[in-house]
């Protein structure tokens, strides 16, 4: 069967046993450099894109994909426009009213800030998974003009309450009344309490009804900040909510999560860029821990080189036969790394758990951390990446030798032989 002779030696080259056990140590300490790299790179790209999905779920269970507002704050006729988004594009799975206003929370002698924010409890289904967050209560406990309170988990011990109990609401606006001007304030009783998984919302969020948050925050009757919209993809919400904004009217703007929490992913995806950038320094060191093997082969194959030199190889085929060696070692490591890095990767849950088991330690302890569990989610394009950038360095680092062997003259390496 045909082999090119380049391919034959270099693959011959590789298989041999050296005089100079160094060399294959280099070899080797490269080979194995490289795969434990790449698999520390895929496994914490892995792990990063696991957290990413994981808070971006939880943020998305209480805030919508897209909100349609208008400049001044207030929609009169809430139904019509949810109606007209719905008939619009069918992206739209539903759409809600709310009303949002910041105020102060005192029960006793405790006093919290918090987002308070009013809903419909028969529409809110539909665009978010606060019912399912409830662990007192439920959000059909919200009646118009009972003035009910559901609180998150985390306020309602900032404050000391618990179900069936009152808490104070005190507005910025003001009233006018002889004795001078009072901040508004109104007695709500607690019906409900969540745990979203989030501190933003579990420490500060209290829902209410919409027609009691329009009463509250001195809203016209039927009145509200905006319709909140869930869509069936969610990552459609950026080109979907700039259409909608070009067919609105110009008092009315669209806005979707991505600008609502924008800080928020573009320092989870900064931070994602550093660690692959940390990461791939290690794989750099492996690949370039190449060159060091590979020159030190062509000092030790001189006589070799002359050889076949004379027997008519050209200096491209002796480049050749180097750069296959370099390329077999890279190819080796990085399918290694391949292999290790998806296997640990997609096990991260098997083995975190043995880890802290085995030296009696808790990686995220539940009580600090809102995610007690280490997710992990294998990108695919991720790991394509990754093994094609790092069998481009092992390539890359072939380049030097194979040509320094290149010049090598059969006079000079085979005078003293």
């Amino acid at each position: 069967m045909f082999r090119p002779l380049e391919l034959f030696v270099g693959l011959r080259y590789t298989r041999a046993k050296r005089r100079n056990h160094f060399i294959s140590f280099i070899s080797l300490s490269s080979m194995l450099g490289m795969a434990l790299g790449i698999t520390a790179l895929i496994t914490v790209l892995s792990v990063m894109n696991g957290f990413q999905e994981e808070v971006r779920g939880r943020i998305l269970a209480m805030t919508p994909h897209a909100t349609i507002n208008r400049w001044n704050g207030v929609v009169d006729d809430w139904r019509a426009v949810r109606d007209w988004a719905l008939a619009e594009d069918s992206r739209i799975a539903g759409g809600a009213p709310y009303i949002r206003g910041e105020a102060m929370l005192n029960h006793a002698s405790m006093v919290s800030g918090a987002l308070v924010q009013g809903i419909l409890p028969a529409e809110e289904k539909r665009v978010s998974d606060i019912g399912g967050k409830m662990i007192q209560g439920a959000l059909d406990d919200l009646r118009a003009g009972e003035f009910g309170v559901i609180l998150g988990k985390e306020l309602a011990n900032a404050l000391g309450v618990r179900v069936g109990d009152k808490v104070t609401v005190i507005t910025p606006q003001a009233s006018v009344t002889p004795a001078g001007i009072l901040p508004r304030l109104k007695r709500f009783d607690v019906v409900g309490l969540f745990k979203a998984g989030m501190y933003e919302y579990d420490r500060g969020l209290a829902l209410i009804h919409v027609d009691d948050a329009g009463k509250l925050f001195q809203y016209p009757d039927g009145a509200v900040n905006g319709v909140r919209l869930k869509l069936h993809d969610l990552f459609m919400a950026p080109r979907l909510s700039r259409e909608l904004a070009g067919k609105l009217p110009e008092t009315f703007v669209a806005r979707d999560w991505t600008q609502d929490h924008a800080s928020y992913f573009r320092a989870v995806q900064i931070e994602k860029t550093a660690m692959f950038v940390i990461l791939t320094l290690i794989v750099a060191v492996a690949a370039f821990n190449i060159v060091s093997m590979l020159v030190m082969v062509v000092t030790d194959k001189q006589a070799d080189i002359a050889i076949l030199r004379t027997l008519g190889l050209s200096p491209r085929g002796v480049m050749g036969v180097f750069m296959v060696q370099g390329v077999a070692i890279g190819l080796v490591g990085t399918l290694l790394g391949l292999i290790g890095g998806v296997a640990l990767a997609k096990n991260v849950d098997v083995v975190v758990p043995f880890i802290e088991r085995l030296f009696s330690i808790k990686i995220l302890a539940p009580e600090v951390y809102l995610i007690s569990d280490i997710p992990s989610k294998v990108q695919w394009n991720d790991v394509t990446v990754i093994g094609l950038m790092a069998f481009g360095l092992a390539m890359l680092a072939t380049l030097y030798p194979a040509w320094r062997a290149a010049r090598t003259q059969p006079a000079e390496a085979l005078r003293y032989e």
